[in-house]
This record gives structure tokens, sequence and C-alpha cells, in this order.
């Protein structure tokens, strides 16, 4: 081998040793020893990382909080205290593709306006890592498709953030709609939604994915969705608000109607100025009711031949961590991957063209 080939063989070697570590080396994966606990890193440390996820953490047996990513320096520094966090496994928004080194972290959970999921999503996927991104996943299709694909290309996992999913009182009218108890699906009603009195929050900031179409909704459209078991397949709709001068680039209150294919209809309600909270299904032979049906704890209902549905969790999120965790490590599939997420944006984007054109709109 001449110097030039020798220097050129090298080159290839240094580059494709590059591409390997920033693609999430396969061989590397196959290899590594088996973890009791997977790791993971939250990307966002506001109220639902703080108040709920990392609390979750603590319980969880599957996972544990392994590092952070957030762009403030004083959150930083109050995690690393009151969690023990290693400096290794504090990130900031421009250093965080560094991640791609950390044996440490598994898997990072992105906790971010909507806007911001697509980028690091992506950003995760190419870094060799395993994606929780959380719920609506993203403002549009077009974006989810693009997380979707990045996982896939860069063979790691993506799972939404729909914990509801993993509630067994939720479960329960899933089993219900697939084994019809009752008959068929005839009508639903579908509410999720609470008074929020921030004026300044990217909830209500188009530009970041905001409106209620992009928090409380997906659950309105998921209670309709599970319910039924079935994709709607025409949607009307009207966009509304109270408070004009808080939303005055998103809505504050969307209502929906749903059909499905089998003939069932859907009647949904979703809000950021009315508390309420429900699914009531109506069958051919009977009828269902939960209320509420998508709070962190305490969901629960009843049917009309008696049963009572009430399975208390001791946390939710705790369960949905460990329960996706658990599918990483025994390489099963997730209970709601990132084509689950795509199912409701395609609704939601159907939703928003309705209410622009004041007509029904075929999904």
């Amino acid at each position: 081998m001449t110097q030039i080939e020798r220097r050129e063989f090298l080159t290839t070697l240094s580059l494709a040793g590059a591409a390997t570590l920033f693609s999430g080396n396969a061989l590397i994966a196959a290899t590594a020893p088996k973890k009791d606990k997977l790791g993971i890193a939250l990307v966002g440390l506001g109220y639902y990382s703080t108040d709920l996820l990392a609390p979750a953490l603590q319980m969880t047996e599957k996972c544990y909080l392994a590092g952070i990513v957030t762009g403030t320096p004083a959150k930083a520094e109050a995690w690393k205290a009151k969690y023990k966090i290693p400096d290794k496994n504090i990130y900031n928004y421009q250093n965080f593709d560094q991640i791609a080194n950390n044996p440490d972290i598994d898997v990072v959970y992105v906790v971010l306006p909507p806007s911001m999921h697509r980028e690091f999503v992506v950003r995760a996927a190419k870094a060799g890592k395993h994606v929780f991104c959380e719920k609506p996943m993203a403002p549009s299709v077009a974006d989810c498709e693009a997380m979707i694909a990045a996982c896939k290309n860069n063979k790691v996992k993506l799972a939404i953030g729909y914990r509801c999913q993993h509630d067994p009182n939720i479960q329960a009218v899933m089993k219900v709609a697939k084994e019809q108890k009752f008959g068929k699906v005839k009508m639903i009603n579908s509410a999720a939604g609470y008074f929020d009195g921030r004026t300044d929050h990217w909830k209500q900031k188009k530009a970041l994915g905001g409106g209620v179409m992009g928090d409380m909704g997906v659950y309105a459209l998921q209670g309709a969705r599970l319910a039924t078991g079935e994709e709607p397949i025409s949607v009307i709709a009207q966009a509304s608000t109270t408070r004009p001068d808080i939303y005055k680039e998103v809505e504050e209150t969307m209502m929906f109607m749903l059909d499905f294919p089998s003939g069932a209809r859907a009647a949904c309600q979703t809000s950021f100025g009315i508390n309420m909270n429900y699914l009531q299904v109506n069958y051919e032979k009977g009828w269902l009711k939960l209320e509420p049906q998508s709070g962190y704890l305490g969901n629960k209902g009843s049917m009309s031949d008696g049963t009572i549905i009430n399975f208390p969790i001791k946390n939710q999120q705790a369960k949905q961590l460990d329960e996706d965790c658990l599918a990483l490590m025994n390489q099963t599939d997730l209970m709601a991957p990132g084509e689950e997420g795509l199912r409701d944006i395609r609704v939601v984007e159907a939703i928003y063209k309705s209410v622009r054109s004041g007509k029904s709109v075929t999904i």
C-alpha cells in the first residue's frame, strides 16, 4: 500500500467511524451488556418534566433519570443537586448532539413545545438514542413522517407519550370495543378541557404549536378513536374563543364531529376555557361512561350491565415509562409508536382544514 493509498484508507476509516458514532452503532448495541434499567434523559424541564416525569422516574423499575437537557443553567444546577445527576450527563440545546457519546443514556424523552419535537427527535435519532416524545407528536403530518423516518433510518425506536393508553381504565374501554360486548358503537361524546389562566404560554402561540388541539384536543380525539377501535373517515369542526385578547393566534375551544367506517359518530369538545373530562359511549345494546377519562390518576366509570371500571394505579407516568422501556429491552412492540401519533395529527390537520372551509373534510 502506497503512502497516498494508506492516507486515503485511514481517512475513509475515520469518516466511517464518525458516521457510525452518530447513527447509533448497531454492532456496539448488539454486543453491549444488557441493562437492568435504561437511562433516560429529559429534554426540556418545564412543568411536565419537573412535577410529573422526574418524580415518576423515582418510582420506576425499568428505567431511571440519567440526564437532562436544558437551556437554563439555574435549572441544570437545581436538578443536578436534587437528583444527583453527574455533570457529564447534563446538556444544553447547543451541545445536545454529544449525547451520542454517552452510554449512560439509552432514551431521550422530548418534553418541549410541539414545534420543537421534530428537531429534537431527529437529533436524538441521529445520536443513536431511542426516543420518547410527548403528545401531540408534532404540528404537521410532514413533521411526524420525518420523525418516524429518522428513527427508522437510525435503527432506534420512537414512542409517543400517550400515558392514557397504559391506564387499565382506558384499556377497559378499548376491550369493550374489540369484543363488541354491547354490539356496535353508535354514538360517542368525548370531552377534555380545563380553564387555563395563563396569558403568555406556548399554548397560546401558533409558532410554538399552541391552540387547544395542540394539547387537550388530542385527549378528546383519542377518546373517540380508542372507544371505536377505528380511524375516522371525515370531520366537521368549529373553533371559538371567549378570550380573544389572550387567544389571538390560536383557538381556545374546538368542537368537532367525527364519522367512522362502521357508521359510529363522535361529538368531541376540547377547551382551555372550560373544565370538562368525560367519555360516554352508546352501543347498540348498552352504554359505557368514564369520568374523568384522561386524568393523571382516578380515571373511572361504569357500564350499563353494572360493571364498574375502577383500576387504581400508583402512578400513570411511571407505568408508561416502565412498559415502554420493557418493550425496548425485550425488543417487542411499543404500545404507542410514532405511527399512532401520526394517526392523530392526520385528523388534527383535517379539523383545521374544516374550520377554514366551514365544511366537512374527508380524512
